[in-house]
């Protein structure tokens, strides 16, 4: 059984080429995003089960027999396989006071961690007496991935605290992984947990939480990548709210109206998804820097396409033009209409230039960050292995 502390992560996503189109039928490619959700893990010896998520307001804790008393109710119907049920979240959300119709990160939140930590106790044994704390990087609700984050961060913590995966993390190692078996575990409970927050997901935002690097998404069908370069790239939220569905429902209408127009830019789009695929799993094997301008074209076009298929929007055209005139390349990720853009940094892209970029940018309102993408799944860490934010970020107690 488990009896120490313990910190994991896991990354956001962003959709490299393919958003929309996918809808239709064709591919998409998804990458693991260097900004992480934490975890910590501790013992707690008061005989309750207590989680703390101080970005979205929520300090809750429950008896470990009153939770046991809950999932005796209804043990027989929690499997990984099957959706949870309406009846299931209904008793949970009166158990916990949570409004019958609550659709707030909070809410959602603690209603994930209530199914994830019943379920998984449910069919491996109980959970025992824990303290959990979890603090992102990541900003929720633009199209990154935090949900995902936090349902495998989730899933990865219950797993090791009941006993169903091992803790891989030996002395003196600053990260471990678990093994694929152990990972494909993480990622069934880590879908469940978003199948409670967005009732009927793709699966490619914890897949991608879980495995990391990168992935190819089509008609269902979810395969990873098998060695993926890491990219530096700027990521920047527009801040502009914007409606996913309200967006694939305008695209819809358009292919409806226009179908002789439309089919062909979705068909290229694909094919953009593909050749950027070709690319990345060549870059392993033979670094070359040739290999950019190709990255930085298929960037260009399809943000022409995107703004085609009408889910541009003039603060990403914005960006585009800040980028561009430091010599960058850009393009929106994600649904669109606002939220968030994507910028290729090249290995010899200058310190200045993308520190201009950065600054006017900000200066737009925009909020930025320099990161990575094709960064590694869901990872255990040794306190040395942490910067000084994470670590201040879990010290509080």
């Amino acid at each position: 059984m488990w009896e120490r502390s313990l910190v994991l992560s896991a990354p956001g996503k962003v959709i490299l080429h393919g958003e929309h189109a996918v809808v239709h039928g064709k591919v998409a490619l998804a990458v693991a995003l260097d900004l992480r959700t934490f975890l910590r893990l501790r013992p707690s010896g008061e005989g309750r089960v207590c989680v703390r998520l101080p970005g979205v307001g929520v300090v809750r804790s429950w008896d470990t027999p009153r939770l046991q008393a809950l999932r005796r109710g209804f043990a027989a119907d929690f499997d990984e396989s099957k959706s949870p049920s309406v009846e299931q979240l209904d008793t949970l959300k009166e158990f916990a006071g949570i409004a019958a119709g609550a659709s707030a990160p909070e809410s959602l939140a603690t209603l994930a961690f209530l199914y994830m930590c019943l379920a998984i106790s449910a069919k491996y044994g109980d959970v025992p007496s824990v303290d959990i704390l979890v603090w992102s990087e990541l900003p929720t609700g633009a199209g990154l991935g935090s949900s995902a984050a936090f349902a495998v961060c989730l899933a990865a913590a219950l797993l090791t605290a009941c006993g169903a995966i091992s803790c891989p993390l030996k002395e003196g190692e600053s990260t471990a992984r678990w093994t694929e078996e152990e990972l494909t575990l993480i990622n069934s409970w880590a879908f469940q947990g978003e199948r409670v927050i967005h009732g009927n997901p793709s699966g490619v935002d914890n897949a991608v939480g879980t495995w990391g690097g990168a992935l190819r998404y089509q008609s269902g069908k979810i395969t990873p990548l098998k060695r993926v370069p890491t990219l530096r790239i700027l990521l920047t939220n527009t801040k502009v709210p914007r409606s996913t569905k309200v967006l694939v429902a305008g695209v819809k209408e358009k292919i409806l109206k226009f179908p002789a127009i439309m089919n062909p830019v979705l068909d290229s789009i694909d094919a953009i998804s593909q050749e950027c695929q070709s690319v990345l799993e060549a870059m392993p094997a033979n670094p070359s820097p040739e290999y950019y301008p190709v990255l930085e074209e298929l960037f260009d076009i399809n943000q022409h396409h995107l703004n085609v298929i009408g889910v541009g929007h003039p603060s990403l055209d914005r960006l585009c033009r800040v980028t561009a005139s430091h010599g960058l390349h850009s393009k929106l990720t994600g649904a669109g209409g606002g939220g968030c853009g994507i910028t290729l940094l090249r290995p010899d892209t200058s310190p200045l230039a993308v520190e201009a970029a950065k600054r006017d940018l900000c200066a737009c309102g925009f909020e930025c960050w320099e990161t990575n993408i094709g960064a590694p799944g869901v990872t255990l860490h040794s306190s040395s292995s942490l910067n000084a934010e994470v670590l201040h970020a879990l010290s509080k107690s």
